[in-house]
């Protein structure tokens, strides 16, 4: 989680959130199948919008190619609407959202060849929750996988707090087109999420969307959960 591009992300969701548990979450083996991948709820540059354009710059290195893209379809229902409900605000009274607490689905950006996918958390426990920092992503084996480092612009001014069935996003970078030697193909992948500024235990398998994702570890990023994408912060 370095290129300029332009991305359209549409309605509907299916994010997936990654792990980093690795040995800082010392090793645990809590882990949840979130099953079969969908497409992401709509993500916007602002709550009342239904799209976000984004003109691409990465924060973290130089270079890369262009593309337009979108995600379309979803199975889970929620719309457009329900981004506002994942706010900024103080997060004094909100615990730090588990992986039992959260949904985790990927869905594809659509572009040719695919360089991004959206990962949509949904608050299913029923309570408030503090949805902390980035997706943490292993591409393969949870002890061996590479971690997938974090875009730093695309922070919040604010820690996320997800209210009961609110959604948060993180846009994920996982090749920079083409053809290369290096990538891999994966039909799941593990998200851990932060409690506070550390890892917590356990996992989420999130499954990838149709067709598999062919994963360029070294060039892969991950911007940080937002209760929205927003131009600039999230183009990577």
């Amino acid at each position: 989680m370095r290129t300029h591009r332009k991305y359209t992300v549409l309605a509907v969701a299916g994010v997936a959130a990654l792990s980093l548990g690795l040995t800082a979450c010392g090793g645990s083996d809590a882990t949840r199948d979130e099953g079969a991948a969908g497409a992401a709820p709509t993500a916007s540059a602002s709550s009342s919008a239904s799209t976000s354009s984004v003109v691409a710059g990465d924060g973290t290195t130089g270079g890369g190619s262009t593309a337009h893209g979108s995600t379309t379809g979803g199975d889970n229902g929620t719309g457009g609407s329900s981004t506002t409900k994942a706010s900024q605000k103080s997060s004094s009274k909100a615990a730090s959202c588990t992986y039992k607490d959260v949904k985790i689905t990927a869905a594809k950006v659509d572009e040719t060849p695919t360089e991004h996918i959206v990962l949509t958390a949904t608050n299913t426990s029923g309570r408030a929750c503090r949805l902390d920092g980035y997706p943490l992503i292993a591409f393969g084996e949870i002890q061996t996988a590479k971690d997938v480092p974090a875009v730093a612009k695309s922070k919040p001014a604010a820690p996320v707090v997800l209210e009961p069935g609110a959604p948060a996003y993180a846009n994920v970078r996982i090749a920079l087109g083409g053809v290369h030697e290096d990538n891999k193909v994966v039909s799941s992948f593990n998200v851990n999420l932060f409690a506070g500024a550390d890892p917590a235990e356990g996992s989420v398998v999130v499954k990838a969307p149709a067709g598999g994702l062919a994963v360029d570890e070294a060039a892969a990023r991950t911007g940080y959960w937002t209760p929205e994408l927003r131009n600039g912060a999230d183009e990577f």
